[in-house]
């Protein structure tokens, strides 16, 4: 980091936004957010986010990196817990009926975009010979090499890594809760493409909210900080990458609030 922040200036300031947005007063709120941006450039914590959140400002195309690092890494000791027995999320063993359902696998080889603690590693492992995990979150790929499930981690960016990457192709690459931390979806589409074999799958889950919220529009931020898509678009960026749908399923991906959220469940398969 170029310029050493205040630590003190920062919090006080997001917690004065926080305090505003709380309050109701959205106005005071995104310029109080808009301050935070302005000590912290890099956006630890993703007030760029919480500004599309309440419906102003543009829409990032993505979460910063330096808040979803932040956010992981803080939360990775209680992630498990908080998302599977409090937040009741059990998309990786979804993807393990599904592919079993649809008769796909075993794999040769695996890569786990967002692999986080390993909990979709976990759930495919048995069906997998090798396995690459991908998280931002050095202390998320800390609790994941723990567990012995992958044999290659990688600390990096996904979007990041897929440009990169110039290791033998997979033939499955999964993406669960990846997308809630992305807006625009060609660079991660592009580059699964880029990285599977001919006839590889892509498979990963997204939130949508409804049309009437949505209202025509690709993706926005939605009230909990995380991106919610458009059906219609995932269809259309998965088709103009080069992949054929293989099936979506409308699931419920988490609780929060006490409420369920809406997402899909995608399977595709790049065109031969």
């Amino acid at each position: 980091m170029a310029n050493k922040i205040d630590e003190d200036v920062l919090a006080e300031a997001y917690n004065r936004a926080l305090t505003l947005e709380k309050a109701g007063d959205v106005d005071a709120a995104v310029k109080a957010y808009e301050e935070v941006l302005v000590i912290d450039p890099e956006d630890h914590g993703g007030a760029a986010v919480r500004i599309a959140a309440l419906g102003r400002g543009e829409t990032p195309a993505k979460a910063p990196d330096a808040y979803v690092e932040t956010l992981f890494d803080q939360h990775a000791e209680v992630f498990e817990d908080v998302l599977v027995e409090q937040l009741g999320y059990h998309v990786p063993m979804m993807v393990r009926q599904r592919l079993q359902t649809l008769g796909l696998g075993p794999f040769q080889r695996l890569l786990d975009l967002g692999c986080g603690t390993g909990l979709t590693g976990s759930a495919l492992r048995d069906m997998c010979a090798d396995m690459t995990g991908i998280d931002l979150s050095e202390n998320m790929v800390e609790i994941a090499h723990e567990k012995d499930l992958y044999e290659t981690l990688f600390v990096a960016e996904v979007e990041d890594f897929l440009d990169d990457n110039d290791e033998d192709p997979f033939d499955i690459i999964t993406a669960t809760d990846v997308l809630p931390y992305l807006g625009a979806l060609e660079p991660l589409f592009f580059g699964a493409a880029e990285n599977l074999t001919p006839g590889g799958l892509f498979v990963f889950s997204s939130e949508t909210l409804p049309e009437a919220v949505l209202n025509g529009r690709a993706y926005i931020v939605g009230p909990h900080q995380r991106f919610a898509h458009a059906e219609a678009y995932v269809r259309e960026r998965l088709t103009a990458t080069g992949f054929e749908l293989v099936e979506i399923t409308d699931i419920n991906v988490r609780m929060e609030e006490g409420q369920p959220t809406p997402g899909h469940l995608v399977v595709a398969r790049l065109a031969q």
